[in-house]
This record gives C-alpha cells, sequence and structure tokens, in this order.
C-alpha cells in the first residue's frame, strides 16, 4: 500500500458536480491505507443540490473514513500545533477556495485546516474545479503554482467551447500527486489538454 498509516486531511467545497468524481479516489486512499480526516466547507455541508444531499454525503464521508466530517474552525486549528496530518488535500477546489488560500484568507475549515497544516512546512494538494480559472481566477491558479509546499493534481480545460475559462483536476490523479508531494515532488505534465466529461 502506498499510503500506509499517512494522515490526510480531505477538504471539500462546493463544487457539488465534481464531488461524485472524488468520492472514489477517497475509497482509494482508504484502500491504499490513508488515515483520512474529512473535512468540509460550508457550502458541502450546508447544501443539497442535484448531485446529492448533504447529510447523505457526510453519512458516506464517514462510512469511508472512520470518522465524522470536521466543519468548524475550532475542530480543525489543531491541526497545525499538534502536527495532526501529514498531506493536506482539497478535492475539489472551487475559485473561491482557491482565491481564499492565494490571499491567505482563512475563514472556513478547509482554508484553515490549509493554514494550520502549512505552517508546519507540510505539503498541500489543490485539485481545481473552477468555471473561471481561465478567466478572474488565473492569477490566483499562477500564485498558487508558485507557492511553496503547494501541489497541484494535473488539471486542463473540461469543456473549451462550451466552457472555455473552466479548469477541472483530473481526480484519478490525486492519488499519484499525493504519493509525488510527500517525495516534495510535482507531478508532471501539471497542465493537460482538454479532458471534457458529460456532466
Amino acid at each position: 500500500m502506498q499510503l500506509a498509516g499517512v494522515r490526510i486531511g480531505i477538504g471539500l467545497t462546493g463544487s457539488h458536480c465534481t464531488i461524485p468524481e472524488v468520492i472514489p479516489e477517497i475509497k482509494r486512499l482508504k484502500q491504499e491505507g490513508a488515515d483520512l480526516y474529512p473535512i468540509l466547507s460550508p457550502a458541502v455541508l450546508e447544501t443539497d443540490t442535484r448531485f446529492g444531499k448533504a447529510e447523505d454525503l457526510q453519512k458516506t464521508l464517514t462510512t469511508i473514513t472512520g470518522r465524522k466530517p470536521w466543519y468548524t474552525l475550532v475542530e480543525v486549528e489543531p491541526i497545525g500545533p499538534k502536527k495532526l496530518l501529514d498531506v493536506m488535500v482539497v478535492a475539489p477546489c472551487t475559485g473561491t477556495t482557491l482565491s481564499r488560500l492565494a490571499m491567505g484568507i482563512s475563514d472556513t475549515a478547509v482554508t484553515l485546516a490549509c493554514k494550520a497544516h502549512l505552517r508546519n512546512g507540510r505539503p498541500v494538494v489543490v485539485a481545481i474545479s473552477t468555471n473561471d480559472g481561465l478567466g478572474a481566477n488565473l492569477h490566483n491558479v499562477a500564485t498558487m503554482l508558485n507557492r511553496k509546499y503547494i501541489y497541484f493534481v494535473p488539471f486542463g480545460q473540461d469543456d473549451p467551447e462550451g466552457k472555455p475559462r473552466s479548469l477541472v483536476a483530473r481526480m484519478e490523479l490525486l492519488c499519484e500527486t499525493i504519493v509525488a508531494a510527500l517525495r516534495g515532488e510535482q507531478i508532471q505534465p501539471v497542465i493537460l489538454g482538454n479532458i471534457k466529461k458529460e456532466i
């Protein structure tokens, strides 16, 4: 198992259409031996969508990880001083969350978990899913690509014709990205071609 005993924070943010792609990867991380700590943004905690109910997602995450998701600032703050994690993952990472991370804003459980974890000089893995990754959020993508301890799951345009500014990570590369990040390496290539998927 590639991740035996590795403590991984799994932050989910409000790209609701992408969460169904992330769940199988969380299961894979568990199968690889990881010790998982689910963490939810307010949008994921509170919002029912056509992609599923918030309560059902929480139950699914609890079943997979063996832990109830954290969603308060108080719950995640000890990640830093107690060094609770080896790697922090944000998947999916919305444009809003990416902008918060780029600006150092830690007002949600997911962003504070990242900040608390980064104080220990440990890796944060980002799997973006944003409709404006090549628009208003492009400078945040560039900022984070150049930031120490930040590693991206390779991403590309998911619908170049219909949504020309949209970027989505290839979630099936999450495990490989984590393994490389734990070695201090960014897997390549980071930017992929058209990865259009039907949603």
